[in-house]
């Protein structure tokens, strides 16, 4: 982990799940970080959200000046971007709210700064509509949660972004350990939730159908194709399934099997009874447990896994190659 040396401060708006796990991401590396948010409970979730997942983090490996303490609440929005390096918005996941955010960011933010957007689908180009003064260094910053741990953000820029702030997002983002992708088309979703988004409507599918249970559709995924894409992902995958001769043989063999019925690609209709049988399913795969407690074992099993995957794919890398 190492400090940008252009970047000294990051303002974050929107202190929510995403947000929060920003903070802790920036706070792990060394960077002041000043956070944004007018709701009045907001600064004591965010600093217990970052005390919660400190030992997490630290696992991981802290800067040398790694801090908690290098967090600053502001919820005047024009304060808080005063002297801002970087913005990381976070703000809910509505057209007309963030539109409206990123231009009163890019209205009082240093034109120097980027302005990095965490929506996982709004388009860049729409983001950008509303801002006046610098549009150009707008984009779409997506990560995963928990951020704080997750390696991969997608990085997007707009039709009036110049490619110097994607440039310099990307090298701050790999700077912190993260495998920041660069996704050169708009497309709705960007690349990651497409493929979560597919997934998760066949997987409605299953359960309106009653032909398996919530729990019975995670372990097909934890038991089966999840272990490996952990490590390779599907074309990799599909790629050693074909033996010698690779995705050659895979496509010749199975090529037919793509016209087959299998899939419905449309989403359920999400009916009451549909709901209920998500939500309840889900509860019971979680029994008594608190969510508190999940999470530090989700934590603890991404460390080691990406531990693991460090061991036996040492090089891999976003840019091609293995």
């Amino acid at each position: 982990m190492t400090e940008s040396s252009s970047i000294k401060q990051i303002t974050v708006v929107g202190t929510g799940v995403i947000g929060n796990g920003w903070i802790t991401r920036f706070l792990a590396n060394g960077y002041h970080v000043v956070a944004s948010d007018p709701a009045p409970e907001a600064e004591a979730l965010t600093r217990d959200s970052v005390k919660r997942a400190w030992s997490s983090i630290e696992q991981m490996g802290l800067a040398d000046n790694a801090s908690q303490d290098n967090l600053v609440f502001e919820p005047n929005l024009e304060k808080a971007l005063a002297e801002a390096d970087f913005v990381q918005e976070n703000v809910p996941e509505r057209e007309e709210i963030k539109r409206s955010v990123i231009a009163s960011i890019d209205h009082y933010a240093p034109k120097e700064a980027v302005i990095a957007s965490s929506t996982s689908g709004i388009l860049p180009s729409t983001l950008q509509a509303d801002c006046v003064q610098h549009p150009e260094r707008v984009i779409v910053a997506h990560p995963f949660n928990p951020v704080y741990l997750m390696p991969l953000v997608e990085l997007v820029g707009g039709e009036k972004t110049d490619n110097t702030f994607v440039e310099q997002a990307q090298a701050f983002y790999e700077g912190m350990g993260m495998k920041p992708l660069v996704v050169h088309q708009e497309i709705q979703g960007h690349i990651a939730d497409r493929l979560m988004e597919a997934i998760w409507r066949e997987s409605l599918h299953i359960v309106n159908d009653g032909a398996a249970t919530t729990e019975e559709i995670d372990a097909s995924i934890v038991y089966g194709p999840g272990l490996r894409w952990a490590l390779m992902g599907p074309f990799m995958t599909l790629h050693m399934g074909g033996g010698k001769e690779g995705m050659r043989h895979m496509l010749e063999q199975f090529g037919p099997a793509l016209k087959l019925p299998w899939t419905y690609l449309e989403a359920p209709e999400l009916t009451n009874e549909l709901a209920e049988k998500v939500v309840t399913g889900s509860e019971a795969q979680t029994g008594n447990v608190e969510m508190d407690r999940l999470e530090e074992r989700r934590d603890q099993f991404l460390i080691e896994l990406q531990q693991l995957l460090q061991k036996y794919w040492p090089s891999a890398n976003l840019s091609g190659g293995i």
